[in-house]
């Protein structure tokens, strides 16, 4: 028997999942490593297993784009066969996509134990997919691991007991104190001809924010105001170019350095030595704050409000006036520096693997026993 099954299927998984299988590795654990492919461009998946030292995934799902509906149903019917052939202790899934869910619910039906890491994290954006996601798959899994105390009282509040919750820090941070010297030795600023003065990073790939052209339009023009105080990068997810390309808002500001998507060791160095952030992604919250950069969120709300908490994140919406507003406060120092939260540390994966290699030998005697 495989002792963990591990499920990767987008870019935010990545860095989530690396310092899980080298743990388990290190203690000793068998790892299957499953990628859905729900990211299958080469510029958001191959590159990070090459940047994250990853091995390449055993199984290969290959389900692609699609809707909500049909890209959940193609993983968890390729899924399936593939779990029942590893038949592991226990199936670990991180974060909040397509692939969390669709694995997840697959393995609590065949009976399997899912631990879910990143647990608890809540929007209370109902809109928002990936809210969906994380709630279902948090009353799937029996083992809950969490990035920070505001995710243990959502659990709590929900009627998950606490015996199946566990505060263990960020295990996407442990990826980043890993890499952070060796992202920044690429000198991807320089390359972007930015480096030796303040710059801004930018990234834009939620539906919300790029599907409806005003949405769009109002961003643009933000970029655009944020760059007559100082230069952007801009890294384009294919979506966000194709939705541009749509609208006829592939013209932005000449302030605005618009790139391909970066790997990860040349964004993460690329954002180390950033300014500011503007972004809709909710692991590059996390990222900034554990860097100490100033991050403006351009969503109505976020799941991580701990790096709210410690002064780091600042929630601004998508007015352009209030973003370009919120950026001119950050460069004057008008905003507070922001601190990093409790166990995020870089250890977060050691303390998760010490805690199922505890569980696993009773999850195997109950297989055996069919209890």
């Amino acid at each position: 028997m495989t002792d963990l099954l591990v499920v990767v299927g987008a870019r935010p998984n990545f860095m989530k999942a690396a310092p899980i299988v080298l743990a388990a590795e290190r203690s000793g654990l068998s790892v299957a490593l499953v990628h859905t492919g729900q990211h299958y461009d080469a510029g958001l998946s191959r590159v990070f297993f090459q940047d994250l030292g990853l091995p390449e995934p055993g199984v290969q799902l290959g389900v692609g784009s699609g809707s909500h509906a049909k890209q959940t149903a193609r993983i968890m019917v390729a899924f399936e066969p593939e779990l029942l052939r590893i038949d592991p202790a226990a199936v670990v899934v991180v974060g909040d996509v397509n692939s969390t869910l669709a694995c997840a619910l697959v393995a609590a039906k065949e009976h399997y134990p899912v631990a879910h890491v990143e647990a608890g994290l809540r929007s209370f954006d109902e809109r928002m997919p990936e809210e969906v996601n994380r709630r279902l798959c948090d009353h799937l899994a029996r083992y809950l691991y969490t990035t920070s105390g505001d995710a243990n009282e959502n659990l709590r509040r929900e009627g998950i007991p606490d015996d199946r919750v566990a505060f263990v820090g960020n295990t996407m941070i442990d990826t980043l104190v890993r890499c952070v010297d060796v992202a920044r030795e690429r000198r991807i600023p320089d390359r972007l001809a930015v480096g030796g003065r303040p710059y801004a990073v930018a990234t834009l790939h939620r539906a919300e924010n790029v599907d409806d052209p005003v949405v769009l339009s109002r961003l643009t023009a933000a970029l655009a105001g944020v760059s007559r105080l100082l230069p952007v990068v801009l890294p384009l997810h294919p979506r966000t170019r194709r939705r541009l390309e749509g609208h006829g808002l592939r013209e932005l500001a000449n302030g605005v350095t618009i790139t391909t998507p970066l790997g990860y060791l040349d964004f993460l160095g690329l954002v180390a030595d950033a300014k500011l952030v503007l972004t809709d992604s909710g692991g590059l919250q996390e990222e900034t704050t554990a860097l100490g950069v100033p991050c403006l969120t351009l969503r109505e709300s976020t799941e991580r409000p701990v790096t709210v908490t410690v002064g780091s994140n600042t929630v601004v919406g998508t007015d352009p006036v209030r973003i370009v507003s919120a950026a001119a406060a950050i460069l004057e120092g008008r905003e507070p520096q922001g601190s990093v939260p409790q166990l995020w540390d870089g250890h977060a994966a050691e303390r998760i693997i010490e805690h199922l290699h505890a569980s696993l030998p009773v999850e195997v005697e109950l297989a055996r026993t069919g209890s």
